[in-house]
């Protein structure tokens, strides 16, 4: 009956509460661990998912190759700036054509062949 009596002091003093303090820190901190984790995880599948994605055909002007026709004219709809403050930034616009030309140039080579640097004959 004795250790009775002074578990009761100690628990009506608040002994204990730096027990619970304890607790609930440690508690807050792995669910902090927990969220880095799960975020970390998400972060590499998206990073996985990007590279194994094949990439799109897209022109300098960020329009996907199937706007541009034969000859390389754009076909897309953008905003063109009407009108400028004094500061030279626009403030209206309406729709015009995109006036981008495809890129023209040598076209990357799709295998490279390298001859052997040893004879080995």
């Amino acid at each position: 009956m004795d250790s009775f009596w002074w578990v009761l002091i100690v628990f009506g003093t608040g002994g204990f509460g730096w027990a619970a303090d304890t607790v609930r820190t440690a508690l807050k901190n792995r669910h902090e661990r927990k969220l880095e984790l799960m975020e970390a995880a998400k972060q590499e599948r998206l990073a996985l998912e990007a590279a194994h994605r094949t990439p799109e055909p897209v022109c300098g002007c960020t329009h996907h190759l199937a706007k541009h026709d034969k000859q390389g004219r754009c076909h897309e709809r953008v905003e063109v700036p009407t009108a400028w403050d004094e500061n030279k930034k626009p403030l209206r616009f309406e729709a015009g054509q995109c006036n981008c030309q495809q890129y023209v140039g040598p076209q990357p080579l799709s295998q490279v062949y390298a001859e052997d640097l040893t004879d080995r004959i």
